[in-house]
């Protein structure tokens, strides 16, 4: 049995790691390693989601391999045990499949596809951090190896905050030149067609384009076999027009390699065959990208209104005033929202902040899905 310190001690490290800088795809390798060192696995999978739809919107694969269309199916469309969105949304955070099957994984539909690999159990994760959903990962051991226990799922699930923080940082802090240079694009929007069983028909040249931006390992090929894209596909292959009559929930925001951002959104078609879905593929505009940054920042509500007040230059006395607080409340709040960011001042905040990451207004859009204006709750319709 593992001690109790030696848990402690790779606890402890996962929290250093999360306040690292690292960008995602090195701190979720090193959290594997850390991970590994306690709950031996011989195959791993993680993925960032949008807290606000909780769709994929980046994958890491270790010494695995899935189409984009088998692990959204799985995900969002048929049902089974230990999904990550059901995970995050309980609050258990962690679960292995033979413990949710009492015992039998055949009971899973996805443990059946992937058992003829020589694949057995397998222990997930939902990274959760004060309520909002960031990331998820999936732990597997070949078929002739023990099953994970519940104290094995424990251990992980008492892992999922700090990993959660850790993820959140690396959506803010990453180095865009530790993933690749940035390049100027004179390409707009992007589609991608598939039919009712998520198979591509067909995509344009600007969507291979921006499919290459977004940070999937290994690369998806075809490019429509995207994690990202098949994620934002196959909910929109759910939802009705009575469930969706905007068409605002098959929606995610995507950092790029670059480190700029992408917007998709994935809509039903009309004539011709049932059930074919469009993938729309585009830069993000600023105030789809705002709320997101503000989470990640971890900003109260109170605090993303100071922060929006200073973006338009109001000075303190006016924000006391129109927030019904005393200025040195004001005041308060501002030191604490410089901290979160690791600035000095308004002006660092406005120039080097949040207008890097394209911030100039945070009203909530119109008929955007629950979280989408950063108040995630990590559900899935």
């Amino acid at each position: 049995m593992v001690s109790v310190e030696r848990q402690r001690r790779v606890a402890r490290e996962i929290t250093r790691v999360a306040s690292s800088g690292l960008d995602w795809l090195s701190f979720a390798t090193r959290v594997g390693e850390l991970v590994r060192q306690m709950v031996p696995f011989d195959r791993s999978c993680w993925h960032l989601v949008d807290p606000g739809t909780v769709l994929f919107t980046g994958s890491l694969n270790q010494q695995i391999t899935c189409s984009g269309s088998w692990l959204a199916e799985h995900e969002y469309v048929i049902d089974d045990v230990n999904k990550w969105w059901f995970l995050a949304r309980s609050g258990r955070r962690a679960g292995a499949t033979s413990i949710a099957t009492h015992g039998d994984p055949t009971r899973s539909a996805r443990h059946r596809s992937h058992n003829s690999y020589g694949l057995g159990d397998e222990l997930r994760a939902a990274f959760v951090a004060d309520g909002i959903y960031w990331a998820a990962a999936g732990f597997l051991r070949e078929a002739d190896r023990p099953w994970f226990t519940e104290d094995d799922v424990g251990f992980l699930a008492s892992l999922c905050e700090p990993i959660a923080h850790g993820f959140r940082r690396a959506l803010i802090h990453t180095d865009p030149a530790a993933l690749a240079p940035a390049t100027p694009s004179t390409f707009g929007p992007g589609v991608v067609v598939y039919d009712a069983q998520g198979h591509p028909e067909s995509i344009s040249p600007a969507a291979e384009h921006w499919i290459a931006e977004i940070v999937e390992q290994p690369l998806p090929d075809p490019p429509a076999e995207s994690k990202a894209v098949q994620a934002v596909a196959a909910h929109a292959r759910m939802l009705t027009t009575d469930q969706d009559p905007l068409h605002t929930e098959a929606r995610s925001r995507v950092r790029t390699r670059s480190g700029s951002w992408l917007l998709l959104y994935g809509t039903p078609l009309s004539g011709g065959a049932d059930r074919r879905t469009a993938v729309i593929i585009q830069p993000a505009t600023r105030h789809e990208v705002a709320p997101l940054v503000a989470l990640a920042y971890g900003l109260t509500e109170r605090e993303r209104q100071i922060t929006r007040l200073c973006v338009q230059g109001v000075p303190t006395k006016q924000m006391a005033k129109a927030l019904h607080v005393s200025p040195y409340t004001i005041q308060d709040h501002l030191k604490a929202i410089f901290d979160k960011t690791g600035v000095n001042t308004r002006g660092e905040l406005v120039g080097q902040i949040f207008l890097e990451h394209y911030i100039p207004r945070w009203e909530p859009l119109p008929g955007a899905p629950a979280g989408w204006s950063a108040t995630a709750d990590p559900t899935v319709s």
